[in-house]
């Protein structure tokens, strides 16, 4: 691997002032994102035979106007008299980091690990490029990110944003509106009660983020792996997907009855019918039971994990983010020490993030922070357009754990390519 070299840090500003005095406030669900992090980067092939910073100078001039339509991103954090973080509108810009790298974006991506991974834009020799962004999730979940760097390529590629943001508050049920008969919505409150009455102790044991690419060949035998039971509906891939580490996960874990606690976080956008330009925190948790199955059944895990995606409804969100207000509840997001979690990120759309003609996404590495406790799932779809059902899945677990998995029998069966992790392809 390169050396890297620090070629500067500079604050970058919108090229249009804000409204004075504006404030964007954060919803509940963004406020008990407090103590998270969020970091993505990107990584792309360009043509070689540049001057060295070409690139990152033509991309530092389309930022500029690209935060002119994110002014909740270049504010500060303030606190309302309430004590409720929002954000003051003042122009204050992003920290932007360029680095260069002595060696290809191949080489680059064939060694890089977890505490490698760049938070800046970087060029590499002959032609590679990685653009990194770095946020509290306060401000923004993985899709919202993924957006500004979609605005951001737009920007550079075609001069105009294809979807502007929208900065919108979270829908609300009418005043007055009453809940159906036989339609008790408890289960994301209980499941919210539970994660608050936590100590939010987590593990101390050294974690480390492997990343594994399922081909759509893959991706369609672990459904019918997982569609075993004859279900009514054939399960997702990330329903297959999360049922499949699940397992393996509480095999390496040495649980001895059922499967280990697991919670899942899903993005609501489409459950509450919000526009595709939504901007701010909508992903919730949910926990999941597998009672009666065992490390061995990826079937019956996947019926339990489709059985619980397909109950949550619109009108049981709002009263989530209701109860939320109510009781003012300060971060319950990060106290899922005993949980495994599996986050769905197949909606993100970081093949469309093109900053140049004929130089299209060649890996997307997804973080969110903190990663301890029992670990975290990320789902994410192929940075190949060619496979649409292709996925990476990215697993962080204690060491030993995650090297256990990788030695694990079925995984090695599907034939999984490890991107990150160790050097090699499972077999």
């Amino acid at each position: 691997m390169g050396e890297v070299s620090l070629i500067c840090k500079r604050t970058v500003t919108s090229t249009k002032p804000v409204e004075p005095r504006k404030v964007i406030p954060l919803s509940v669900l963004d406020r008990i994102m407090e103590n998270n992090h969020l970091r993505l980067v990107f990584y792309y092939k360009f043509q070689t035979g540049r001057r060295a910073g070409e690139v990152t100078k033509k991309l530092r001039e389309s930022i500029s106007e690209t935060l002119s339509a994110f002014p909740k991103v270049i504010g500060r954090l303030v606190r309302t008299p309430e004590g409720h973080w929002t954000i003051k509108c003042n122009d204050a810009g992003v920290r932007m980091v360029e680095a260069r790298v002595a060696s290809t974006v191949e080489d680059w991506l064939h060694n890089v690990d977890r505490e490698k991974e760049l938070k800046l834009i970087t060029e590499f020799e002959d032609g590679g490029l990685a653009v990194g962004l770095s946020c509290a999730s306060l401000v923004s979940d993985p899709i919202c990110a993924t957006m500004v760097i979609k605005a951001w390529a737009d920007m550079t590629l075609r001069g105009e944003i294809s979807y502007p943001p929208l900065f919108l508050p979270l829908p609300s049920k009418k005043r007055g509106e009453k809940r159906a008969k036989n339609e008790p919505y408890v289960h994301l409150i209980e499941h919210y009660k539970s994660v608050v009455e936590q100590s939010g102790s987590v593990s101390v044991a050294k974690h480390t983020s492997i990343s594994l690419h399922f081909s759509q060949e893959m991706v369609m035998s672990c459904v019918c792996m997982a569609n075993a039971r004859d279900h009514a509906t054939s399960v997702t891939p990330f329903e297959a997907l999360t049922a499949l580490f699940w397992t393996r996960i509480s095999k390496v874990k040495g649980t001895k009855n059922g499967l280990i606690d697991m919670t899942l976080c899903l993005d609501m956008r489409k459950v509450l019918a919000l526009e595709k330009g939504f901007f701010g925190n909508c992903m919730v948790y949910k926990s999941v039971r597998a009672d009666g199955a065992d490390v061995n059944d990826v079937s019956k895990a996947a019926a339990s994990i489709k059985e619980t995606v397909s109950r949550i409804h619109g009108d049981e969100v709002m009263e989530l983010i209701e109860w939320l207000e109510r009781k003012n509840c300060v971060n319950p997001a990060c106290k899922h020490g005993s949980y495994l979690i599996s986050v769905n990120l197949e909606n993100v759309d970081s093949c469309s993030s093109v900053f140049e003609e004929n130089a299209g996404l060649i890996r997307a590495s997804y973080y969110v922070e903190p990663g301890f406790g029992a670990g975290r799932i990320l789902v994410l779809p192929s940075p190949d357009r060619d496979e649409p059902y292709g996925r990476v899945v990215a697993v962080t677990l204690p060491e030993d754990e995650a090297e256990k998995l990788l030695e694990d029998a079925l995984i090695k069966r599907l034939g999984a390519n490890i991107l990150m992790g160790l050097n090699r392809k499972v077999s």
